[in-house]
């Protein structure tokens, strides 16, 4: 028989599972939205039987009540005890996204009725709160462009089968403009001197060699690359006895512009560096979620 991986796309109404759900077509998968939890296992079982034309499939999960959660949970323990490679994505905004996003399309959310969008808002993440704890890897859309979105799926899809390998997103922000939601890790180098105080680096960046030398050559900052990259190391190694093949670390300062940036490139540049030394082996991203803003 076929041997069958299954991707749930879940998250938040207005987050981005339906482009979700684009990219993994474009990529060759069988894509089904929608589906009842019920229907899943028949689909996979099908599928199973069908011929390799359909041994990678990806899911559109909706559920609208407190029931979802566990019967998600439910069927994964089953399709995984029958064989099937299973792994779960959640795709989640901010509060005040969701409702741009509802307003810009004039739709109504699904879970509304009487009540304001923010209270539908409100209810469903109450009912997906257990699903994106379950989840094997989170998407913040909020400040993601549609590519950026898609580069980091295209990723996540391209890396399903690797069970011996974790996919690291190492994503460098500014604290001024809020966490990122969906880092495992969060990090803060803000106690590294600022760039941004020396008036020929000012309008540099962290991508650059003359912001990047300063900073890594500062009291601390070799130190701190050195120990974050071991915990790093060890924290995959429990992700992948766990099951989980994605891990994503932000790295803060003020205004990720110069030393979250080159503090970013430097932990990918070690966990790169890093294979074969006897720990896990890493498929190493590296995003700026706040380069570029004034």
């Amino acid at each position: 028989m076929t041997e069958i991986t299954v991707v749930f796309i879940a998250g938040m109404s207005g987050a981005g599972r339906s482009a979700a759900a684009d990219v993994f077509e474009d990529d060759g998968w069988y894509v089904a939205d929608n589906v009842p939890v019920s229907l899943i296992g028949k689909l996979v079982e099908l599928a199973r039987t069908g011929g390799d034309q359909t041994s990678r499939i990806a899911m559109v999960v909706r559920g609208a009540d407190e029931s979802f959660n566990a019967e998600l949970a439910a069927l994964r323990v089953d399709l995984e005890a029958g064989g099937t490679s299973v792994w779960q994505i959640f795709l989640d905004a901010s509060d005040e996204v969701l409702v741009r996003r509802f307003e810009q399309v004039r739709r109504r959310h699904p879970l509304q009725t009487d009540d304001t969008l923010v209270e539908a808002i409100a209810r469903e993440r109450g009912y997906l709160a257990g699903v994106k704890e379950q989840s094997d890897l989170v998407i913040d859309t909020s400040a993601l462009s549609v590519a950026r979105l898609r580069e980091v799926l295209a990723n996540a899809s391209a890396n399903t089968a690797q069970t011996t390998s974790l996919s690291v997103s190492i994503q460098s922000f500014g604290f001024k403009y809020g966490l990122p939601i969906d880092s495992d890790l969060v990090a803060d180098v803000r106690f590294l001197p600022n760039p941004y105080w020396i008036p020929e680096l000012r309008n540099h960046d962290g991508t650059e060699a003359e912001v990047r030398d300063y900073v890594l050559r500062q009291d601390g900052a070799d130190e701190f690359a050195r120990l974050y990259t071991d915990i790093i190391r060890l924290v995959a190694g429990g992700y992948l006895r766990e099951g989980k093949r994605y891990m994503s670390v932000g790295i803060g300062c003020t205004g990720g512009k110069h030393r979250s940036v080159a503090m970013a490139r430097e932990l990918a540049r070690r966990l790169s560096g890093a294979q074969g030394e006897g720990g896990p082996a890493f498929d190493v991203r590296v995003m700026h979620r706040d380069l570029g803003r004034e």
